[in-house]
C-alpha cells in the first residue's frame, strides 16, 4: 500500500473530536478511513480489538475514543472513567504494536496538569502536583496513555506521539441542559431566552474565572498537522519521556466576556446577570502553547467565528437535541 493513501483507524469517530478528524483528513484528501461503532467493536474487549487489528491491516490510528463527562458523571462513576479509558487505550495501543502499526497519535486532556500548575501549563508540569480531585481517575487514565506511547517508543522504536487538547467546543458538542459544558450551555441558555423574549440572563459565579476555548476544527487540524511531522522535526522539539504537546489557541477570556460574545452571536440583547453565590472553579486555566508554535502551528479559528460556526450546528440540529 502507498504511503500517499494510508488506511487509517479512527477511534471514536462519533464524538466531537473524531468526527472533526475525519472532516480534516477528507479535506486533506485521505480516501481510506476506517470506522467502527460502539456495537460493532467494544474497544474495552482485548480480544476485540486484538482481531480487529489482525484482519485489517492499518498504517494509522487516531485514538480518540473515550469515555468522558462532567464533574457530576465523573464524580458518580470513578471507576468506570478510570477503568473503561485504561481499556480503550491500552487494548488500542498494545494491538497497534502487534500489528506493527508504525503511527499513532493519542488524544487525552489538559486535566492530566497539577490542580495548582503555574499558568500557562506547560508539559513539564505533568506528574509534578495533585490532581483535581473530581477528574482524578479520567486524569490518571489519560496521563496512562501518554505513559503507553512513550514505553513502547522507547523499547520498540514506535512513531507514537500524544496531543492534549484544551476546552473544545464546536459541531456535534453536548447541549444537554444539565450536563454540557460551558459553550454549548450558555449558548443554548441565551438562545431559548431570545425565543422567550427574556430580559436577563443568569451566569454561575462572578464571571471573573479565565478560560481557553479552542474550536474542535482547529484541535483536528492540529491533530493531523502533528500526525504528519518529519520524525526528526517531532523529535528535535520534544523528548522521549516527555513527548506530549500541548494544543490550544494559547490566549484566554473571562467568563463575561464569553457571555458578552455569545450575547452578541445568538441575538440576546438584554442583562448579564452574575450569580456570586455559585461556584467559580479555578480562576484561571491556560495552554502553554510555545512547543506547538515552534512546531509551526498555531489556531486559525476567533473565538467569536467559532461561537457562530458552533450555533449554527445548534440551530440545525435542534430537533435531535431536545432533551
Amino acid at each position: 500500500m502507498s504511503n500517499s493513501n494510508p488506511k487509517i483507524f479512527i477511534a471514536g469517530h462519533r464524538g466531537m473530536v473524531g468526527s472533526a478528524i475525519i472532516r480534516r483528513l477528507t479535506a486533506k484528501g485521505y480516501g481510506n478511513i476506517v470506522t467502527r461503532t460502539r456495537n460493532e467493536l467494544d474497544l474495552t474487549s482485548q480480544a476485540q480489538v486484538a482481531d480487529f487489528f489482525t484482519q485489517q491491516k492499518f498504517d494509522q490510528v487516531y485514538l480518540a475514543a473515550a469515555k468522558v463527562g462532567g464533574i457530576h458523571a465523573n464524580n458518580t462513576y470513578p471507576a468506570e472513567f478510570i477503568y473503561e479509558n485504561l481499556m480503550i487505550e491500552t487494548n488500542i495501543i498494545h494491538a497497534a504494536h502487534i500489528s506493527d502499526i508504525q503511527k499513532l497519535l493519542f488524544l487525552g486532556s489538559s486535566c492530566i496538569y497539577p490542580k495548582a500548575a503555574g499558568q500557562p501549563m506547560k508539559e513539564t508540569a505533568l506528574l509534578t502536583g495533585v490532581l483535581e480531585e473530581t477528574n482524578e481517575p479520567y486524569a490518571i487514565a489519560k496521563i496512562a496513555g501518554i505513559k503507553l506511547c512513550e514505553s513502547y517508543n522507547r523499547q520498540y522504536g514506535r512513531d507514537y506521539r500524544s496531543v492534549m487538547p484544551t476546552n473544545l467546543y464546536g459541531p456535534g458538542d453536548n447541549f444537554h441542559p444539565e450536563n454540557s459544558h460551558v459553550i454549548p450551555a450558555l449558548l443554548r441558555r441565551f438562545h431559548e431566552a431570545v425565543q422567550r423574549g427574556d430580559k436577563e440572563v443568569i451566569i454561575w459565579g462572578s464571571g471573573k474565572p479565565m478560560r481557553e476555548f479552542l474550536h474542535v476544527d482547529d484541535m483536528a487540524a492540529a491533530s493531523v498537522y502533528v500526525m504528519e511531522l518529519a520524525d526528526d522535526v517531532y523529535q528535535a522539539n520534544t523528548q522521549p519521556m516527555l513527548s506530549h504537546i500541548n494544543v490550544g489557541t494559547g490566549v484566554d477570556c473571562t467568563i463575561r466576556e464569553l457571555a458578552e460574545t455569545i450575547a452578541k452571536v445568538t441575538g440576546f440583547e438584554g442583562k448579564l446577570g452574575f450569580d456570586a453565590t455559585k461556584p467559580d472553579g479555578t480562576m484561571r486555566k491556560l495552554m502553554d502553547v510555545s512547543r506547538l508554535a515552534a512546531l509551526g502551528w498555531s489556531a486559525a479559528i476567533s473565538l467569536e467565528d467559532g461561537l457562530r460556526n458552533s450555533y449554527q450546528w445548534f440551530l440545525n440540529n435542534q430537533d435531535h437535541l431536545r432533551n
